[in-house]
């Protein structure tokens, strides 16, 4: 078994990066030329180790852009600690897994933290997984949104963000109204968890917040209600995404967001009835 790679990989990595994400990074590139294959990045390699490294560096980026994203408007507030701290207890980390949590948070807090080498980067490894790059960014949005505001700095972070990922200043909009409806969604008591069948109060605020998450308008078809509904739920599939590389310890997050989806579409089909 070939290692020599991954050891100097990841001691050139740290060295020359001095953090955790490049010693990964280096250790990644390094496993790929003990494999003796070339550097390719179109993510179509699924080797158990690749799968480790991906999944380290979603967590690690995750965290690191957090902290960047809270940072954007000169200071962090409470209710972005806050996030970050519940998104922590959320994934139940372990103390080792909180520690590196923490760790990149306050890396992306630093005034020379690169935000988009770290993005390109991130975007190699990930490679063709759509599914996980649209993850990250709703991560992000909803650190963004944590206090209830969208500053115009955060705002450009976002956009720079969505760009090295991918996507356009329009897909980003759309996922923001999407995100915004959705936590205005769980507020009105119409989430997953409130949710009771025919028992559940419609207004017509929580239904427009509905359409919303599902990415529709109120005069679209069932048909296609239902396609945007699948289609969704497909991407945020916790399965799926954790065979993608998804970190396991992120999975009941994905599973938050298919209940959001499934809640809004309940909500929705019970009009066409």
């Amino acid at each position: 078994m070939r290692i020599w790679g991954k050891v100097l990989g990841f001691l050139f990595g740290f060295m020359l990066s001095r953090n955790v994400f490049g010693a990964l990074l280096g250790m990644w590139l390094g496993h790929m030329f003990d494999r003796g294959r070339g550097f390719d990045f179109d993510g179509t390699s699924g080797g158990k180790e690749d799968d480790v490294a991906r999944q380290a560096a979603f967590f690690y980026t995750t965290f690191s852009v957090m902290g960047h994203v809270a940072k954007a408007k000169g200071q962090v507030t409470n209710h972005e600690i806050a996030f970050a701290s519940a998104y922590m207890d959320k994934l139940n980390l372990s103390s080792e897994l909180r520690q590196q949590a923490q760790d990149a948070f306050r890396e992306g807090k630093t005034a020379t933290f690169p935000l988009k080498e770290r993005l390109r980067q991130f975007k190699r490894i990930c490679g063709n997984r759509h599914d996980l790059r649209l993850m990250f960014l709703e991560i992000q949005i909803q650190v963004a949104f944590s206090d209830g505001e969208l500053d115009i700095k955060e705002r450009e972070v976002l956009h720079t963000t969505a760009k090295f990922l991918g996507y356009s200043a329009r897909q980003l909009d759309n996922l923001l109204e999407m995100i915004i409806a959705s936590a205005a969604f769980n507020q009105g008591g119409q989430g997953y968890q409130q949710f009771n069948g025919d028992n559940a109060t419609t207004s017509a605020g929580q239904l427009d917040n509905a359409y919303k998450i599902l990415g529709v308008g109120k005069d679209t078809s069932q048909a296609e209600v239902k396609k945007a509904y699948r289609k969704l739920m497909s991407q945020h599939h916790p399965d799926k995404l954790i065979a993608k590389g998804l970190p396991p310890a992120m999975m009941d997050a994905a599973k938050e967001k298919t209940q959001d989806i499934q809640a809004a579409y309940d909500l929705i089909a019970k009009q066409y009835k």
